[in-house]
């Protein structure tokens, strides 16, 4: 019961915060309370409070007991309820309050009285410390002044001797002294406005500007080298040390000058308008400069502290004047530039930034950094200037490779297809067993690859920027190229001969040659992956992004598919005439079942034969699977046709055929051996077979009784479509007659069974299977793209093909569908089967009359 409903609803529940008051000034912890009848709070109850009091009936004789103490506590309640009250009263007297207010007036008095009184304090205080203070202030200004006339009497004597020794050039005790001068004046900018100590900061200044000028002619003397007055090494040596004193400027303006007389016969020797500054003879500038170099080391240069990088901010110099000389030339160049002299021009000049990197053990470009003019551009390479022109370079691998490709692109352009696509003779594509071995890939593929990383090493070491971004496109267009002009044509096989019905013969040398497409394709792709990662680590980062070879490896993928697509047209044609005899077989005059067919065997050795001949020629076994895969279907496919072709087909001719597809399923099983046999290709063999016997069981089930031929039909087939039924009855040969009675009878009976299908994989079955198959398949996998498959001119949207399927190498390729079902005449909402059309074959059938039998 809680506390509202025991004060009813009249009564407001007291806040938190007037209880918490209330327990404050009754002086009331909560936590101590004993009797929860002294507890201050709104969960009180008093139904529990009662129970506690009274736990059971026996305890109810202490009714009078308890009654008694609670109103002894009643009492006890309002007397102290009553004296709070007279306290309150006795402290609320108007007079009591009065009294209050004029106790806090007069300590407020007081309080004001005391401020004065300190504030009083403070000033006599003040007033006595006066005199302490200011004599506190004169004692610091004169320590003050005192310190700074010492260091003024320092300054001017340091002036005076630096004066003497400047006269003298004791250049060692020059940079010591000036040292000393510097630091002391720093100290007197403060006190410019003082006459005395302006004038001696202005004639500070003017001795640095006397020693610079006089270091300056000291040094013109020592690089000049007069012999009637020469200069001592050991003097300039000092006086290195007083120009660093000085200043990093002055450093810079004697480096400066130094190296504008060292390469003053430079520029008068080689001017770009006289033969010394031609670009053939690009290597007497080098040659120039090393002497000098070796000759700066051994001689001036040595005077130099190590520190001033003399050496460096020499051939910065050397390397923009060059640069300048370079950029003109090649400029004036133009067309008639030639490759040889370029690239013999870049090496020169790249073996010689080497070696200058190489002598001092840094890269070239913190060299040039960290000699260039403060204020200027950093120094760029001379290298860099050969980066516009080397188009010329790269021109010229682009018509190299036109011209090495030519006599293979001419080759595949030819009427004869099995013409070798490289200029060797391919002795491989006999059929004799004593022949050579058949090649693994075309050789124009490896010369290819060779020329590109030979290529790729020596376009690195001239550029790693846009010449080499320009290369690799260079590189891209020549494998397109490769791709679609010499391996593409390949794969399509030119217009197929008509062949006898009973040849099952093949061609080996289409076989060679798809295989040999297939294997030079996949090291193409492979290849220009390696390719592509390699170009990425050598280029500059700018240009990483924008390499990709994956557009050409697709491209060949494709030649790989089209292949493919080659090798299935040719089995299906060595398996043409096993069909033909099966499709012409009179399935409804047997009388008995006879074991397997003739047209077993043949087909068994014509797809033994084939397969042998492809294993060993094909490398990858990703490849081979793929082939399997579609070659199970290919041959279940034609299977179906001729059957249907053969109709009708009476339960002996279905018995027959059972037995037939039960070897040919035993062989499919076994054919791509232990090595190559998937989960997938069991599977999907296994899917198709199982959906054939189920079609071959409801055949060979009697039509008499009606009923238990329906029922069979609903548990093998499982669907109510009246189409797929009467495609059964044609199948069998069911007369006219008797199959209205049977489909009266199979709408009456599924009527009834609304567990049933709509549709099954009989509804795909076509009623005029064509002669030839054709279409298109999945990539075979290893590439990131589903790539189309190349066609056979003239076959129908509708090809067999289509419904040709095998489970990926590698999962499922990008972009590809996972619902490949056709589903015909499904209304909205009917339950259906998912069927995918390129994991079962195309079923057959004609409406028309039978085959004549052969």
């Amino acid at each position: 019961m809680s506390t509202r409903s025991t004060y009813g609803h009249g009564h407001a529940e007291l806040p938190q915060e007037v209880i918490v008051a209330i327990q404050r000034i009754l002086e009331l912890n909560p936590e101590n309370q004993n009797d929860p009848l002294d507890v201050l709070s709104n969960e009180f109850n008093p139904v529990d409070m009662l129970n506690q009091l009274f736990p059971d009936e026996a305890s109810l004789s202490q009714l009078e007991t308890v009654q008694a103490r609670l109103a002894q506590n009643e009492r006890d309640l309002q007397g102290e309820i009553d004296a709070l009250k007279e306290e309150l009263r006795r402290d609320q007297d108007p007079n009591r309050m009065q009294m209050i207010q004029e106790m806090i007036s007069d300590l407020l008095g007081q309080m004001s009285r005391i401020r004065e009184k300190a504030t009083e304090s403070e000033a006599v205080v003040r007033d006595i410390t006066k005199d302490i203070q200011a004599l506190d202030l004169a004692k610091k200004n004169l320590i003050l002044s005192m310190t700074t006339l010492k260091r003024l009497q320092m300054l001017v004597n340091a002036l005076t001797q630096l004066e003497d020794q400047a006269k003298e050039k004791k250049y060692g005790d020059v940079s010591q002294t000036l040292a000393a001068v510097k630091q002391i004046s720093a100290s007197f900018k403060p006190y410019t406005s003082v006459h005395r100590i302006n004038q001696v900061w202005r004639r500070v200044q003017q001795i640095q500007g006397e020693i610079r000028t006089q270091l300056e002619a000291e040094f013109d003397a020592f690089y000049l080298q007069d012999p009637v007055k020469p200069s001592k090494p050991a003097q300039i040596i000092d006086a290195c040390a007083v120009a660093d004193v000085l200043g990093p400027d002055v450093r810079r303006h004697l480096i400066d000058r130094y190296v504008a007389l060292e390469l003053k016969e430079y520029r008068r020797i080689f001017r770009a308008t006289d033969e010394a500054g031609h670009l053939d003879n690009i290597s007497r500038r080098y040659a120039w400069f090393r002497r000098v170099l070796g000759t700066h080391e051994l001689e001036l240069g040595r005077v130099f502290p190590s520190e001033w990088k003399v050496g460096w901010a020499l051939f910065t110099k050397f390397v923009a004047i060059t640069r300048d000389d370079l950029v003109a030339l090649l400029s004036k160049a133009g067309s008639s530039l030639t490759i040889k002299a370029l690239l013999e021009a870049l090496r020169q000049t790249i073996e010689f930034e080497s070696s200058m990197a190489k002598k001092w053990l840094m890269p070239l470009n913190e060299i040039l950094e960290a000699s260039s003019p403060p204020s200027s551009p950093t120094v760029q390479s001379m290298s860099s200037a050969f980066e516009p022109h080397l188009g010329v370079f790269v021109d010229a691998q682009d018509k190299a490779l036109a011209d090495m490709l030519a006599t293979h692109r001419a080759s595949s352009s030819k009427a004869k297809p099995r013409t070798s696509l490289d200029t060797t003779p391919r002795d491989s594509v006999s059929t004799d067993a004593d022949e050579a071995t058949p090649q693994t890939v075309l050789s124009s593929s490896t010369e290819l690859f060779y020329f590109y990383g030979q290529s790729l090493e020596q376009c690195a070491k001239l550029s790693t920027g846009q010449a080499l971004f320009d290369l690799c496109m260079v590189h891209k267009k020549w494998l397109r190229r490769y791709a679609e002009d010499v391996l593409a044509p390949r794969s399509k096989r030119p217009t197929v001969q008509i062949r006898r019905s009973m040849d099952s013969r093949f061609d080996v040398a289409d076989l060679q040659q798809a295989a040999l497409v297939i294997n030079t394709a996949d090291y193409c792709q492979t290849t220009a992956l390696e390719l592509e990662e390699n170009i990425k680590e050598k280029i500059q980062d700018g240009f990483k992004e924008r390499v990709t070879l994956q557009a050409e490896r697709d491209l060949f993928m494709i030649a790989i598919s089209g292949s493919i697509t080659a090798l299935l047209r040719e089995l299906e044609a060595a398996c043409e005439g096993a069909f033909t005899a099966m499709s012409r077989t009179s399935w409804e005059k047997l009388n008995q079942v006879t074991g397997q067919s003739s047209y077993v065997d043949d087909l068994a050795r014509a797809i033994e034969s084939f397969c042998d001949i492809i294993k060993p020629l094909i490398e990858q076994k990703k490849y081979l699977r793929n082939f399997f895969d579609k070659a199970c279907s290919l041959v279940l496919t034609k299977f179906t046709n001729a059957a249907v072709k053969s109709r009708p087909l009476r339960e002996i001719g279905g018995e027959q055929l059972l037995i037939d597809l039960g070897v040919i399923k035993s062989y499919l099983t076994r054919l791509p051996g232990e090595a190559l046999i998937t989960q997938g290709y069991t599977r999907s063999l296994t899917k198709s077979t199982t959906r054939l016997e189920a079609l071959l069981k409801v055949i060979v089930t009697p039509v008499d009784p009606p009923e238990g031929f329906i029922l069979n039909y609903t548990l093998l087939i499982g669907d109510a479509s009246f189409s797929n039924f009467q495609k059964i009855l044609d199948l069998k040969g069911t007369p006219k007659a008797e199959q209205n009675s049977l489909l009266d009878s199979f709408l009456t009976i599924t009527s009834t069974k609304t567990d049933l299908d709509s549709t099954s994989f009989l509804s795909a079955l076509d009623m005029d299977p064509p002669l030839t198959l054709g279409a298109t398949f999945g990539s075979p996998g290893s590439s990131r793209v589903t790539l189309p498959l190349s066609t056979t001119p003239g076959a129908g949207s509708d090809s067999i093909f289509g419904s040709l399927g095998s489970p990926p190498l590698s999962g499922p390729p990008t972009g590809s569908s996972t619902d490949g079902s056709i589903s015909r005449g499904l209304e909205p909402g009917q339950k259906r089967e998912v069927f995918d059309i390129r994991r079962f074959v195309t079923f057959g059938l004609r409406r028309s009359d039978t085959l004549p039998t052969s």
